[in-house]
């Protein structure tokens, strides 16, 4: 398919240039406006968005173009990506919106769409959007008595702290733990140490002072740093590093140590194993899940299903074939007992319990399994296609035959940059590292 504004996560691009302007965003709520147009009742529209500078103009931008298809407009102000999933049902709108261009720095934006059900929308919804995007939708749009309204409205973050805090047993507390939870100057700022804090939790806060430009900004997800040294600092059981939507978690055991979304999902499967709440006999992942992990699960007569790069198709794996866990290496962890889209709090919650559960350190219960020595490096390219080359296509048979059953190799371009992703994974880390090495550069040569 050819996508001229939608990746694999929404519309993402640099503000105010290219496909992340105003007049882009006017055309996604006028054509989004259209598509979910069905009946002759008052439809509605949720929008929530992070802390970037940029998402003052994109909002209202898209309030405008929902408003000119005849949509009510419900603005939720800053709250995280899974709030937003959660409201579109709660509050029986029709469609949601989620501006925000997770881990990416301040300056790129973007817009998550949500259909009714909460869930992000399917390629063939997107693409009848793009086409609509590009008509002229002028004889579409509401008359001058039917034109949408829109309000702020308030208490959206109460409800999701609320829709939080409940993901927990009512008998289960946080007291006597010392969490550091690193916000990333980003959507969770205020609802992540609240649920915290409301649970009993001793809360440290970092990356809870956005300016519109420091979202990312050598803090969360993308730059656990500053959360190790504070887990040190004061001494803390644990920290949790959020992204810039929330959609996304890195853990810092006790030590400093960085747990990422492999481990996390492994320990949350077998906890909900042992307590015969697990669905679909295994877990949905990625291509670029570690091989040990899927090793663990077997260990344990679970599967590990895996889909292309991409909660949203992680998601759709999980609906279609009975899953309750998935999720990418990266921290996107899809817990659909609780919501339909990636939520990192809800999902710190769920290794906070098993955490305080077993009384025991954190470095102990989430080192699961032994990871493969897997090396990724990225090669940035400017154009063309250079994954089409012969001499590329060669290059990775021979080194897909170099590292055979005991080890795996994935390349792919990345949905959200100019980029493409080599990773190679093995039980020999000295021709791991020499695979990648020769592609970086035989990848690199062609772009």
């Amino acid at each position: 398919m050819n996508r001229r504004y939608f990746g694999t996560d929404g519309i993402r691009g640099r503000a105010n240039r290219g496909k992340m302007t105003a007049e882009v965003a006017m055309k996604v709520g006028m054509a989004a406006g259209v598509a979910f147009k069905n009946g002759g009742h008052r439809h509605r529209v949720v929008i929530g968005k992070d802390t970037r500078l940029s998402g003052y103009m994109l909002e209202n931008a898209l309030v405008a173009g929902f408003c000119a298809a005849g949509v009510d407009v419900f603005l939720l102000g800053p709250i995280p990506t899974p709030a937003v999933a959660m409201l579109v049902r709660s509050m029986r709108a029709d469609i949601g919106v989620m501006l925000s261009a997770s881990h990416n720095p301040y300056f790129d934006n973007g817009i998550k769409l949500f259909g009714p059900d909460g869930y992000k929308l399917s390629d063939e919804i997107e693409m009848k959007i793009e086409g609509l995007m590009d008509e002229d939708l002028s004889r579409r749009l509401a008359g001058s008595d039917a034109i949408g309204k829109a309000k702020r409205v308030d208490g959206v973050q109460d409800r999701y702290i609320e829709h939080a805090k409940r993901s927990l047993p009512r008998s289960l507390d946080l007291n006597g733990m010392r969490v550091v939870v690193d916000c990333a100057n980003g959507a969770a700022y205020r609802v992540a140490p609240a649920v915290l804090w409301e649970l009993g939790a001793d809360v440290v806060s970092l990356g809870v002072s956005p300016d519109g430009r420091n979202i990312n900004d050598e803090c969360g997800s993308t730059s656990p740093g500053a959360l190790a040294r504070k887990v040190h600092e004061v001494r803390a059981d644990i920290g949790i590093a959020l992204d810039g939507d929330a959609d996304r978690i890195v853990i810092v055991d006790e030590k400093g140590r960085e747990i990422d979304g492999d481990q996390i999902m492994a320990l949350i499967a077998e906890s909900w194993l042992n307590a015969g709440r697990l669905t679909g006999g295994g877990v949905v992942a990625t291509v670029m899940s570690n091989l040990g992990f899927e090793r663990h699960l077997g260990k344990l007569g679970l599967s590990l299903a895996r889909t292309k790069v991409g909660d949203r198709y992680v998601v759709e794996h999980m609906r279609a074939n009975g899953f309750n866990v998935g999720g990418e290496q990266s921290g996107h962890v899809v817990l659909t007992d609780y919501g339909t889209t990636g939520d990192g709090l809800i999902t710190a919650l769920q290794v906070l319990a098993c955490v305080q559960k077993a009384q025991k350190p954190a470095s102990e219960v989430l080192n699961r399994f032994e990871p493969v020595p897997q090396l990724l490096r990225n090669v940035r390219y400017t154009s063309g296609a250079p994954l089409e080359e012969d001499e590329v296509k060669n290059a990775i048979e021979s080194a897909r035959g170099r590292l055979g059953d005991s080890g795996r190799l994935v390349i792919r371009p990345s949905g959200t940059e100019p980029l493409i992703r080599v990773m190679a994974e093995g039980d020999d880390t000295h021709l791991v590292t020499m695979v990648v090495d020769e592609l970086v550069e035989i990848i690199d040569r062609a772009a």
